[in-house]
């Protein structure tokens, strides 16, 4: 009994030590996130434009779509908060990251504050358009395009940008989101590592009583039933890396005042995940996988005409679903924070005391939502490396003798 548990903690020690190892993977894998990380340009264009005569109705009104739009989506600040919001003292509080551009007169870099600090407006029909401008760019959705000669900003007849694009390297704030998280990894299995190396017989504690569960929970609850004990080992630093990496990217996104991360609402974030997972599955595929894909045995050959085609389709479809579900999800959780906050100045406008009688409501529910947040923080990561471990258990599955 005593060699089976040291056996069993040397496996858990050796994994957690290649766990380590391979977060450093993710963070190889997950720049490739950036040149996914394309805004869209048709959410942000309806959340920086307000209709003219709603304009001279309204004036200031507040813009509860555009408060929540400008906060779910990437941007090329770090923004905690503003002072004096539609007043001439307005003051913005955030992290301006580097700008980085090529091009055909070759790279260009600076800050985003040359961006954000030149902003303009022009007038397309009767909406009013917000953008920013420096040194022959622009930014508008927060996507950069090179500024005509004539005009800054033109539109096609079809109420598109028609501005020449350029490859944008910048940085934005969910891939600055990703190195913390990254960081934050590596340190925890670090630290973890550290002191299994130091005393390897002893019981564990601080971080190792934290990580160690969970390391043993997604091996013997997810890995090897999905996988099977003979081919789990090769998966199990790539799906507690992936678990790991999206619960703490969760989290961090959670935290209020420290400019609102939606790692895991990107969809190029989720997009590299699911592809990951996708090109794994692929490689690792064994004949009866797609044998049972291409032409499924025992099935009657008019029935296989229709069943061959979804199948293939399903290939495609898993990974698909994998990246929406976990950012459509993580997203309506920031939505609903969002709205809740929105409401209390949408009834303040109106009048003070309902102001303050939503605000408190809003409060409190906040906070009970807040928690349901925690758990479904960790349910998304979960989930995501179930469903990845499933579909590696199926690519891998042996044909059934009877």
């Amino acid at each position: 009994m005593t060699s089976k548990l040291k056996l069993t903690e040397n496996q858990l020690f050796s994994q957690i030590r290649v766990l380590k190892r391979n977060c450093t993977l993710v963070l190889f894998t997950l720049l490739a996130a950036t040149s996914f990380a394309s805004h869209d340009t048709i959410a942000a264009h309806q959340a920086t434009t307000e209709s003219h005569s709603d304009k001279e109705e309204h004036g200031q009104k507040f813009n509860a779509g555009e408060m929540i739009i400008h906060h779910i989506t990437d941007a090329h600040e770090i923004h905690f908060f503003t002072l004096h919001e539609g007043k001439a003292n307005e003051s913005h509080y955030s992290i301006y990251l580097p700008i980085i551009l090529k091009d055909e007169t070759g790279i260009k870099c600076f800050s985003a504050s040359h961006f954000y600090h030149n902003k303009r407006e022009i007038v397309q029909g009767e909406k009013h358009l917000h953008y920013y401008e420096h040194d022959g760019y622009i930014l508008f959705g927060e996507k950069i395009y090179k500024a005509e000669n004539t005009s800054s900003i033109v539109f096609g007849k079809d109420g598109k940008i028609s501005n020449a694009s350029v490859l944008d390297l910048s940085p934005t704030k969910s891939v600055v989101g990703m190195f913390i998280t990254i960081l934050i990894l590596l340190g925890l299995f670090g630290s973890a590592a550290r002191k299994y190396n130091k005393n390897p017989n002893m019981a564990p504690n601080g971080i190792q009583g934290l990580l160690e569960p969970l390391v043993i929970f997604i091996r013997d609850e997810v890995v090897i039933p999905a996988i099977g004990p003979k081919h789990a080992h090769r998966f199990m630093p790539f799906l507690l890396t992936t678990f790991f990496f999206i619960w703490v990217a969760n989290l961090l996104g959670m935290i209020p005042f420290i400019g609102g991360f939606n790692i895991m609402g990107t969809l190029g974030v989720t997009l590299v995940l699911a592809s990951v997972v996708f090109i794994i599955t692929t490689v690792n595929g064994k004949g009866f996988y797609w044998t049972h894909i291409m032409w499924p045995h025992g099935v009657p050959f008019l029935v296989k005409l229709i069943l061959v085609p979804i199948e293939i389709i399903g290939i495609f479809m898993k990974p698909l679903v994998l990246m929406i579900r976990l950012t459509a999800n993580m997203t309506a959780g920031h939505i609903i924070f969002l709205a809740l906050t929105a409401l209390i100045f949408i009834f303040g406008q109106g009048s003070a005391v309902a102001g303050y009688s939503v605000g408190a409501g809003s409060v409190l529910f906040m906070v009970f939502m807040y928690f349901i947040e925690l758990l479904v923080a960790f349910l998304q990561a979960y989930v995501f490396t179930l469903l990845a471990a499933s579909y590696f258990g199926a690519a891998l599955e042996e044909p059934q003798h009877h």
